[in-house]
Order: C-alpha cells, then sequence, then structure tokens
C-alpha cells in the first residue's frame, strides 16, 4: 500500500462483519481502488477460526440471504460441491460448512480492493483524517469501519486452571483438556454454556460438572411477526437439548446452582478447572480521545468518519413487548448495514 495513494476508507478486520461491510461498500458505489481492507490472516476471523465446530442457532436460509445481499460477493459464481448448498434452509448446521463459503467469498473480495497483512496498533485524528498506525507505518483514511470482533469475557474466581472458550467448544481439544478425576466449572446459561455442559458430558469422563447461573434458561420463540429473545435465546438442537436434559431430572453427573445460593461457595471449592460463557467483551483497539469506544447503537457511528460493526458494535433493537437486544449474526449484520450504510457514506470528516 502506497502511503501516498489516496484512500477514503478503511475496515479494519476480515471476520463476517468486516466482509459484510467492503461488500456493502462496493454494493454502494465507493470506488474499490479506494477501499483498504486490514487483518492479520483474513481466515473469517473468529468464526473461521476459532468456532468452526460450534453448531450454529441460525437457520442456513439466513446464511443464504447473508451471500445472495451483495453483488460483490459474486456468490452466484460459488462453487456447487460446498456442502453448504445441500443443506435444508429451514435448519441449522455447524459453523465450518458455513465458513468454507465464506473463506471463498472473502478471496472474491481481495483483488477488488487494497488488501493489508496485519494488525491495527493504534487510530488517532490527524488533520482531519483518521491516521492508523499499521506495521510500523502509518496511513491517512477520510473514514474508518471497525469490525474488530470480541474476546470471551472472563470473572475472576480462583481457579487452579481456566480452559478457555473455543477449548471448550471443540470436543476434541476439551476431551484431551479433562482428566477423568475433574469437577468442571461452567458458568453461565447461554448457547455457548449448554453447548459446553452437552460436550462436558457426552464426550468426556470428568467426574462432575457444576453449571453456575444468574437466569434460568431462555429459549426463542417463533411469533410469527417476530421471534421473542432471538438473540438471547436457545435455537436449533441446543434448545432441543436443554429442553430433554436440563428441564426436570439432571443428567447424573451435571449440577446446577444459581450463584446467588447459599451453597454456592461449598460447590465452587470442588471444583479443579473452570470455563466461562458469560458472553463477549469489544476486542481492544487503542483509539486516542476516545478510551470507551462508545457509539451509537442504532447507526453504528462511533465518531465522524469512524464507525462500527459486528459483535464488536451490534444494533439494539426493541421487539413490541418492550424487550431490548443486541443482533448479533451474519444475516443480522448485513441487514443492519443495508439500513446504515447511506447514513455512514454522508457522515465523513
Amino acid at each position: 500500500m502506497d502511503k501516498h495513494q489516496s484512500f477514503s476508507w478503511a475496515v479494519v478486520g476480515a471476520g463476517p462483519a468486516g466482509i459484510a461491510a467492503v461488500g456493502q461498500l462496493i454494493d454502494h458505489g465507493v470506488d474499490p481502488h479506494t477501499i483498504v481492507w486490514i487483518d492479520p490472516v483474513f481466515k473469517c476471523g473468529a468464526f473461521g477460526t476459532k468456532w468452526r465446530q460450534v453448531p450454529s442457532n441460525t437457520l442456513v436460509s439466513l446464511f443464504h440471504k447473508f451471500f445472495l445481499a451483495c453483488k460483490a460477493f459474486h456468490f452466484e459464481q460459488c462453487p456447487p460441491d460446498f456442502a453448504f448448498h445441500q443443506l435444508p434452509p429451514d435448519k441449522t448446521c455447524p459453523l465450518y460448512v458455513v465458513a468454507e463459503p465464506l473463506q471463498w467469498v472473502t478471496e472474491q473480495l481481495k483483488p477488488q480492493v487494497v488488501c493489508v497483512t496485519g494488525w491495527v496498533e493504534e487510530l488517532k485524528l490527524c488533520q482531519h483524517n483518521w491516521q492508523i498506525n499499521l506495521n510500523e507505518q502509518s496511513y491517512c483514511f477520510k473514514n474508518v469501519v471497525l469490525a474488530i470482533g470480541a474476546e470471551p469475557k472472563m470473572l475472576s474466581y480462583p481457579f487452579p486452571s481456566t480452559l478457555s472458550l473455543d477449548t471448550a467448544l471443540n470436543p476434541t481439544k476439551l476431551a484431551a483438556a479433562c482428566e477423568s478425576h475433574d469437577t468442571i466449572a461452567v458458568f453461565g446459561s447461554s448457547h455457548s454454556a449448554i453447548l459446553i455442559l452437552r460436550n462436558l458430558l457426552e464426550h468426556t469422563s470428568v467426574q462432575k460438572v457444576i453449571n453456575f447461573y444468574r437466569d434460568p434458561l431462555r429459549y426463542a420463540v417463533n411469533l410469527g411477526d417476530e421471534i421473542l429473545f432471538d438473540d438471547t435465546g436457545l435455537k436449533g438442537t441446543t434448545a432441543e437439548w436443554a429442553r430433554e436434559n436440563l428441564e426436570g431430572d439432571l443428567p447424573k453427573r451435571l449440577t446446577r446452582l444459581l450463584v446467588s445460593s447459599p451453597d454456592f461457595q461449598k460447590y465452587l471449592h470442588e471444583c479443579t478447572k473452570v470455563i466461562y460463557a458469560v458472553g463477549f467483551e469489544r476486542s481492544y483497539l487503542k483509539v486516542e480521545g476516545l478510551d470507551a469506544l462508545t457509539y451509537n447503537d442504532k447507526t453504528g457511528i462511533i465518531a465522524p468518519g469512524l464507525f462500527g460493526i459486528g459483535i464488536a458494535f451490534p444494533e439494539s433493537k426493541q421487539n413490541h413487548l418492550g424487550i431490548v437486544e443486541y443482533r448479533v449474526g451474519l444475516w443480522k449484520f448485513m441487514d443492519y448495514l443495508n439500513k446504515i450504510m447511506p447514513i455512514w457514506l454522508k457522515y465523513s470528516l
């Protein structure tokens, strides 16, 4: 990338949200040669590297909508032998099946724009431009889209060993990390937490699993015109497993306990390893003068010429019951971009 060349947009991140942002910019008439796409590896972010073995809670039909939403994806030319093409539209699927065509789309976009491999070290305003420090060089842009993803949240309970979320969601890695004498603590009651309980019970021989949780299980329910608890409720095979195994008599090796229970400390001291499945927090990026990176959750605007998208900057939506949730998922990112991209194009520095 020539630092003296004029670039109008930078997109930081090549996960699903970054892919969608690049496609939408091109579809909205931004000259691809003035778009710089920045990522360390261009492997579809954590979606393509950490979570491939995770069963999705999204219908295949919504993944199809995502792929067909941008002309710049050229998805009509996608090879027909991908397993994704053979899936029933009204079912869910493992994420690796979606990661394959997503990587293919990435390879279609890369030649259209200017791609730079590396980590963004810092972002700051400089002479009415956003300056990105990257690979010991500095580059200036009128507009920057942050699709920087998120990291699993951690709690601070003292344990001899903490298993990472990506290990816990991969049955093979999880089995290798556990021993038969272990008592495993799992914090959370989300989609990820329930998947981990299932993995521990079905793929390991651990002595005991203790699930510490704050809230009762929540299920997504299709109401026709909208889905109740669409972004926080259990769906698909995970919901089916939870209804069968967690509502009533629990499996033999499993205990579930509210963290507010008077027995919390007693059970906590039994545990030899812990897994935290308590949500995600935005990946860190140093932005001079904007420590918190607050954003408008209806427009994705962080500051003039600086925008956020994806799990790091999700759209909030209130349903007719007044319940507010944050929309996370490939189609939800794309649907959000369809609404806000015209705003972004007018909200430059």
